[in-house]
């Protein structure tokens, strides 16, 4: 009887939660069938933020990137989903059901993510995997979807530039990828590789993590890719394909003063018992002092400790 019990309470959860999603889905394509109206008028990426399954305001961004782009059935990858209910992707999956994969660490992911979506429709690929420089294009190559991407997304709160040295360039058309905005815009810093990065781990702050978004713009660029501006809150930065950023040029004409993407607008900072205490910039890096960061500028690829770094960034 306990078991039957249980059932039932989790089918009515995972029945609740479905239709809790198709509402905010229904209210996201009106939203945007108004929005895109007004698309060619905006001069910035953040007038275009609105929420439905991103994180912040990323579904509008991504929106109005495709929409400029003539994307309407996007070919993707995401790497960091957690169980799909919060996702750059899953407006896209929700709305068109194209070929896409998603990759994330956690425990039971396909499980996880079928309480959130109706897997038998489409074509989603679900990879429940640890992701780093050795394993990126292995996992990409089996799906067949290492090429011709309408849009990349990495957010895996480590060592994402490193891994995405080692993707192709030109992966997609878009790219989405998280930066650290306590690391400043003066500098083009990363934290060292390691293979087994975690983040809270690595610093009880989880400020520690990541790249700076000076680091990344030049990576990128590297990778045949510009930059076109970043979230409302400053973690997420976007590009897109050099061959079609003519369709960004007013948008990108205001993106020369990169301090105005670093400016910190979150404070999820923890203390070392794990409780939110949120530290301003200055705080972070003062209790990160002690930790390494590698200097990408240039190929010797020096490491500093921060404490010796905080004047410049």
């Amino acid at each position: 009887m306990l078991n039957f019990k249980t059932k039932l309470i989790n089918f009515l959860d995972n029945l609740l939660k479905k239709n809790d999603a198709h509402k905010k889905f229904m209210l996201g394509s009106i939203y945007f069938n108004e929005a895109r109206k007004n698309y060619n008028n905006f001069k910035n990426l953040k007038e275009a933020e609105y929420k439905v399954f991103s994180q912040t305001g990323e579904d509008g961004i991504i929106d109005f990137i495709q929409n400029k782009l003539g994307i309407y059935n996007c070919k993707f990858v995401e790497i960091g989903v957690g169980d799909y209910s919060e996702a750059n992707t899953r407006f896209i999956y929700e709305k068109s059901f194209s070929e896409g994969l998603i990759i994330d660490v956690i425990d039971n992911l396909k499980k996880k993510v079928s309480k959130n979506i109706n897997l038998w429709k489409g074509l989603l690929n679900v990879e429940n995997a640890k992701i780093d420089v050795e394993n990126i294009n292995l996992i990409l190559k089996k799906y067949n979807l290492n090429e011709n991407l309408d849009l990349f997304s990495i957010d895996i709160d480590g060592n994402d530039y490193w891994i995405i040295d080692k993707l192709s360039n030109n992966i997609s058309k878009i790219f989405i990828l998280e930066y650290n905005p306590t690391f400043g815009h003066n500098l083009e810093l990363t934290v060292p590789y390691d293979k087994d990065f975690s983040r809270f781990k690595e610093h009880y702050s989880g400020c520690y993590y990541g790249a700076s978004l000076k680091a990344m713009i030049k990576l990128m660029n590297s990778k045949g890719y510009d930059f076109i501006g970043t979230n409302n809150l400053n973690f997420n930065a976007f590009f897109v394909s050099k061959d079609l950023s003519e369709n960004f040029r007013e948008i990108k004409d205001n993106l020369n003063d990169l301090s105005h993407h670093t400016k910190l607008c979150i404070r999820d900072s923890r203390n070392d018992a794990g409780e939110l205490n949120y530290l301003d910039k200055n705080q972070r890096l003062e209790v990160m002092k002690d930790k390494e960061v590698v200097d990408v500028s240039n190929l010797t690829h020096k490491k500093y400790k921060i404490k010796d770094l905080i004047s410049s960034i």
